[in-house]
């Protein structure tokens, strides 16, 4: 009878040196002590201490799959084409492959899946002209509508830089200063702010882009991914109950229905409106802490994506899978919203001081393998010599008449949106900070309204008087019921 020992893999160094003894280090006799030639120790331990990158500062917790994106052909009833020349949407049933990542975004890498927070849906689509990456959150609106904004809102909303705990007070001092966040805190402290997990809950781009025809005509959109397995959120007391237990019951939850065969799918949505300022409507459609409204803007269906893979390796494969708002394939565009701007240089460079410079080089991050990557970009740490530069190594720049490589043809047509005006720094001019959220508190069922309540009031309850005093001002220009409401859960005067 055969030991299965036999059939093992030999234990090696990363040298690739057998290793006779993985137990014991080199001593001076049996007690040490021990010597400074223990290369297989050295190199291990080593190792060892230097195997986690700096956690993500938002997003820390998240989950990855991987799956594949059909096409319709269509956008609505109208044929892709018309929208937009992004080659996978053009034919009926062309798949494209997938990566998402979902994730927290304030809690640390360990932290609850069921904390209170916004989720992230971060969707890489490995197209034949590269990646494109679709980065939202499972709420349609935001906290702020400038980037320059963004380090603020989270530091309110992170652990206070001394106690380390995430106070109440800290983050509605600033929301209570921050009148355009009101239609995010509805949403947050409503049902929805708590997904049941990640398969049963919807995502959006938040950002407003643009779709780009062969004929260099565009306009705006916006994406959303509808959940095919219905939609359900928690309500406190249901969260609650679930993080006593359990910290990771998402990524479980989707990991095991995968393992199953039981592979989860959403839809991809998009709103389409003209390329202008739009100057019926009561608020910017550029503005990220608001919707555009479902019965004047409708949701045209464009494909099926599908998750029917699960990683191997989470390092690898969640921890270094880098995602970036400005990762786009020819057909989409940039618009000229306030947050997209910002976010867009801010995701790829957390990356690269994370990874690295090279973080594009690895499996994860890199485009599918018919897909040439040609760059005369090239060095920096953790490089391992791919030839991104047409077979001629001595040729790194651009133009050349000896070799090396060129610009691709300007056969298709640029989109060329008009902007004018003076150089300032300004406040949008539509901000129109509170109808949608008082729209978004009247249309909740009524449990949902009381969930909104009890959670608002439950962490107001234990932040100073004046800032309880300026959130039921705020809500109540909401909505008069909205700010009653949370001033009688606080026991003070609606009117203060």
């Amino acid at each position: 009878m055969s030991d299965p020992q036999d059939s093992k893999p030999i234990l090696t160094t990363r040298q690739g040196h057998p290793v006779h003894n993985n137990q014991q280090q080199r001593t001076v006799g049996s007690r040490g002590p021990a010597t400074l030639e223990n290369y297989h120790f050295l190199e291990k331990i080593s190792h060892f201490d230097r195997e986690r990158i700096p956690e993500r500062v938002v997003h820390a917790r998240g989950f990855v799959a991987h799956g594949e994106f059909a096409a319709y052909g269509t956008i609505g009833d109208e044929p892709a084409a018309k929208y937009t020349r992004a080659k996978l949407f053009q034919t009926r049933g062309k798949k494209t492959p997938v990566t998402i990542r979902f994730s927290t975004v304030i809690g640390g890498r360990d932290s609850s899946e069921a904390a209170r927070d916004p989720r992230g849906f971060a969707v890489k689509f490995r197209t034949e002209d590269g990646n494109w990456d679709v980065v939202g959150n499972n709420l349609q609106v935001f906290f702020i509508r400038d980037a320059i904004k963004f380090p603020d809102v989270i530091h309110a909303l992170k652990p206070d830089p001394v106690t380390f705990r995430q106070e109440p007070n800290r983050i509605f001092d600033f929301m209570s200063n921050t009148p355009e966040s009101m239609h995010m805190l509805t949403w947050l402290f409503s049902p929805y702010g708590i997904p049941k997990n990640y398969r049963t809950m919807r995502g959006s781009g938040v950002n407003t882009y643009r779709l780009v025809n062969v004929h260099g005509e565009g306009v705006l959109v916006k994406f959303h991914w509808m959940t095919q397995q219905g939609e359900h959120n928690l309500t406190q007391a249901e969260a609650d109950a679930i993080q006593a237990t359990e910290l990771g019951h998402a990524s479980k939850d989707l990991y095991e229905a995968i393992e199953r065969g039981e592979y989860p799918q959403w839809e991809l949505n998009v709103q389409i409106m003209s390329d202008d300022e739009h100057p019926e409507l009561d608020f910017d459609p550029l503005d990220d802490t608001k919707i555009w409204p479902e019965e004047r803007f409708p949701y045209l269906s464009v494909g099926m994506m599908t998750l029917n893979r699960n990683i191997t390796d989470h390092h690898n494969e969640n921890e270094q899978i880098a995602f970036g708002t400005g990762v786009l394939v020819d057909g989409i565009d940039f618009s000229d919203d306030k947050m997209l701007i910002g976010r867009t240089f801010s995701y790829s460079d957390t990356q690269r001081y994370r990874v690295g410079p090279n973080y594009l080089q690895l499996p994860v991050n890199r485009p599918r393998e018919d897909v040439q990557v040609s760059t005369n970009q090239g060095g920096g740490q953790m490089s391992y010599g791919v030839d991104n530069r047409g077979g001629n190594p001595h040729i790194n720049f651009e133009p050349s008449s000896v070799a090396g490589l060129q610009e691709a043809d300007e056969s298709y047509r640029e989109y060329r949106p008009f902007v004018s005006g003076q150089v300032m720094k300004a406040p949008i001019e539509r901000q129109n900070n509170y109808s949608q959220a008082g729209r978004r508190f009247r249309e909740m069922a009524d449990w949902e309204r009381d969930d909104l309540i009890l959670n608002l009031t439950t962490l107001l309850a234990r932040c100073d008087k004046h800032i309880q005093e300026k959130m039921v001002w705020h809500f109540s220009q909401c909505d008069e019921n909205y700010g009653r409401r949370v001033a009688e859960g606080l026991g003070i005067a609606a009117n203060a």
